[in-house]
């Protein structure tokens, strides 16, 4: 058996799988095809031989390039400004039967219009983990944050999968209050400001970038993380990353890095500081509604 042939036997094992996966978190089957033959390409280019879990390799790579689909999407949509519900029917036109009905147990219209009102991370979090059952270590790696901010990104999105669309919104406005409190005591030097919207075991992390500007590689604990950001947040403004509540540095308009704060109980438990340049090339950063 040639090297090609089995290569694309152990593809082929898993295509049903992969199809899955990007309908259910796409909500489109031709999009979703798009994906599964990206995933091949990489798959068909990579050291194959070399993967011994293919199924879950595959469904990383598969996650991550619907990941960077939805973000595509999400940008268009904030330019053109259409609606979730116009383009959720867009992408899921009466062709025939069998598509539909392989769209339909995808994802219903309804769901698909909650879904499309989530963050692409926050979406792509939900799916892998409530339906696919991945764990929140491998979800982590593929929308590039912490295993809590992982399993954050999910419980959030349950929660308006759910019906609770109301009291998430609320939550929403709670945070960005609380983002705010953190950057006001931060450049005030507030000490007792910061220890009261930090969790007394929150952790700071940044990456090599990141550390090259200054920052810790790691601090834990509140008293430690309150008194790296004393004084500090002058030129910080929060924003939205990727549709979720962050906040970005850019003196004289230039990016410089992102704060990715998670918040849990009305405290916010992790920071994560990004300054590499890929890494931010890659985020779609917008301005807060009004």
């Amino acid at each position: 058996m040639g090297e090609q042939t089995w290569t694309a036997e152990r593809f082929e094992a898993q295509r049903g799988r992969m199809e899955q996966v990007a309908r259910r978190i796409l909500g489109s089957t031709s999009e979703a095809a798009d994906a599964v033959q990206e995933a091949w390409l990489r798959f068909s280019r990579s050291d194959s031989e070399a993967v011994e879990n293919v199924g879950g390799w595959l469904t990383t790579v598969v996650a991550r390039v619907c990941l960077d689909m939805l973000r595509a999407r999400r940008s268009r949509r904030e330019e053109s400004g259409t609606d979730a519900l116009a383009e959720a029917e867009r992408r899921s036109p009466p062709v025939d039967p069998d598509r539909d009905a392989r769209t339909a147990d995808a994802v219903g219209i309804a769901l698909m219009v909650v879904l499309d009102r989530l963050a692409p991370a926050e979406r792509v979090a939900f799916v892998l983990h409530d339906v696919f059952d991945v764990p929140f270590e491998d979800i982590a790696r593929i929308v590039d944050r912490s295993t809590l901010a992982a399993r954050q990104l999910a419980s959030r999105a349950r929660r308006r999968v759910q019906g609770a669309a109301g009291p998430d919104d609320s939550e929403r406005a709670a945070d960005r209050t609380l983002v705010q409190a953190f950057l006001t005591a931060s450049r005030e030097g507030d000490l007792a400001g910061l220890l009261a919207v930090l969790d007394p075991e929150v952790v700071f992390r940044a990456d090599q970038a990141a550390v090259r500007l200054g920052a810790d590689p790691e601090l834990r604990g509140a008293a430690a993380v309150a008194a790296a950001f004393q004084g500090r947040a002058r030129l910080a403004e929060p924003v939205l990353i990727d549709g979720e509540l962050g906040i970005r540095v850019a003196p004289g308009g230039r990016l410089l890095l992102v704060l990715r704060p998670i918040i849990v109980g009305g405290r916010i438990v992790e920071v994560e500081a990004v300054a590499e340049k890929a890494r931010l090339d890659a985020l779609t950063l917008g301005d807060l509604p009004a």
